[in-house]
Formats: structure tokens, sequence, C-alpha cells
């Protein structure tokens, strides 16, 4: 069998990711079976599992890549850009998320790494909370870790919203709206933040 570059087989594996995430848009998480990945993929099962471990692996894969994705619009375009790329996201790829989330309680190994996922990019965008805070594009009335669970609530939010087929219908005045919600206030004098302790590794946007 003739050898492939590095080259080939990266793209081969991106193939692979983007049929399956069609897959499991269309089919749900459970619905998603191997036979229905081959077909979406036209790769056969051996090719498949040649790239990945299993059908979790694939669509942990799947979920670091997107949190990846969210992260760094986030932190090179603020938190109001990550919210509009949730309202543009696939409703029915972002349902697979809430499908999957009952294992996150029932099975330790895939809970295991649905948070390793993504993992380094949360501690980034942990650190952009502390900085916003401490220049004044964030309020620092609260910890950073308090902050940090609110915008994870506030994208979690719009997602469940989205996923279930009731999105904004006015998407940009609410991005309006949370903006200035979780917007610093002019500072008073002799004013100090509630809590500076660093915060930690899920402190922000974990989903």
């Amino acid at each position: 069998m003739p050898r492939i570059s590095e080259e080939q087989r990266a793209r081969l594996r991106d193939q692979i990711l983007e049929a399956a995430r069609r897959c499991f848009a269309r089919y749900g998480y459970e619905g998603a079976t191997v036979k229905r990945l081959e077909r979406e993929s036209g790769r056969s099962r051996g090719a498949i599992f040649n790239y990945f471990g299993s059908k979790d692996d694939i669509f942990l894969e799947l979920v670091e890549r997107d949190q990846e994705r969210l992260g760094r619009i986030w932190l090179e375009q603020g938190f109001e850009a990550a919210l509009r790329a949730i309202v543009e996201e696939d409703p029915a790829w972002l349902g697979v998320y809430l499908e999957a989330g009952r294992r996150l309680r029932t099975d330790a190994q895939f809970r295991e790494g649905r948070l390793a996922a993504g993992a380094e990019i949360r501690e980034r965008l942990s650190a952009w909370i502390v900085a916003a805070q401490a220049d004044g594009r964030l309020r620092d009335d609260v910890s950073p870790e308090t902050m940090g669970t609110l915008l994870g609530v506030l994208l979690d939010g719009l997602a469940v919203r989205s996923a279930v087929g009731v999105p904004p219908a006015d998407s940009e005045s609410l991005i309006g709206l949370i903006a200035d919600v979780i917007r610093a206030s002019p500072r008073r004098p002799g004013h100090r933040a509630r809590g500076s302790r660093a915060p930690g590794r899920r402190s922000a946007g974990s989903r």
C-alpha cells in the first residue's frame, strides 16, 4: 500500500471530521452510527478508525475545535463577537451538545475527555477576563471566577435557545444589552474590586 504524506493524512482527517459534524447534526449524537459516518464520509470503517479510536474521539475532537475557534474569536474580537458566533452556528449541531450532556453526568471517562477538550483556550480566556477587569472593559465588582461563570452562562443559554428553536428575535439588541450588563461602570473614588484571586481552569465559557 503506497504511503501518504502527513499533509494528505491531515487533509483526510479533516474531511472525516467535517463529514462527522454533518452526520451528528443530521442524526443526533446517538443516531450518528458508524454506518452513517461511513456513508457521509465516503470512507470505510477501517479508514475512519485509522484516524480516530472511537466515535467519542471524533465528537470530542469536534468539540475541541469548536471551543478553540470560539475562543479565538473571543480573544481577538471580544465577547460580543463570540455571542454572534453562537447565534450564527447551526442549531442542529448545537443540539448535539445538549444531547451529549446526559453522558457528562453518567460517564466519567467521557466527562474527563469533554473537560480536557479546549483546556488551553479556557486558560487564555481566564487570563483575558482578569486583564479586561483590570483595564476597564469588564465590571470588576465581582471576582474573575464569578465573571467567568456569568459569561459562560450567557454563551450556554444562547446556545440552548438556538438549539431548541427559539433564537433571539433581535440578536443585536440582545448582544447590546448583555454588553451593557457586563461592561465596567465609571470608577468611584476609593472603589476597589471584590475578589482578586486568579480564575480557575473552568471559569471562562466552559460548555
